[in-house]
C-alpha cells in the first residue's frame, strides 16, 4: 500500500466537514411586476419578479426560517 500524503487527508476531512454543515436552500416569495402573483421558489424566477418575503424552510413558503 503507497503512503498517504498528510495534505490528501486534511482536504477529504474538510471536504466531509462542508458536506455536514451543508443544508437545504431557502425559499422565498416572489411577486410579478406585472400582475402581482405570488410564487414561492429557491432562485430568482426572471427579471419579471421581486423577492417579496422570505426565507422560508418549506416550498409553501409558511413555515419562517429562523436566524442563526
Amino acid at each position: 500500500m503507497r503512503h498517504i500524503k498528510p495534505w490528501s487527508i486534511l482536504c477529504l476531512l474538510c471536504l466531509l466537514a462542508a458536506a455536514v454543515q451543508a443544508g437545504p436552500a431557502p425559499w422565498y416569495l416572489w411577486r410579478s411586476k406585472i400582475d402581482g402573483q405570488l410564487a414561492c421558489s429557491q432562485t430568482p424566477l426572471g427579471p419579471g419578479w421581486v423577492q417579496d418575503a422570505g426565507p422560508f424552510k418549506d416550498s409553501r413558503c409558511e413555515k419562517r426560517l429562523l436566524a442563526k
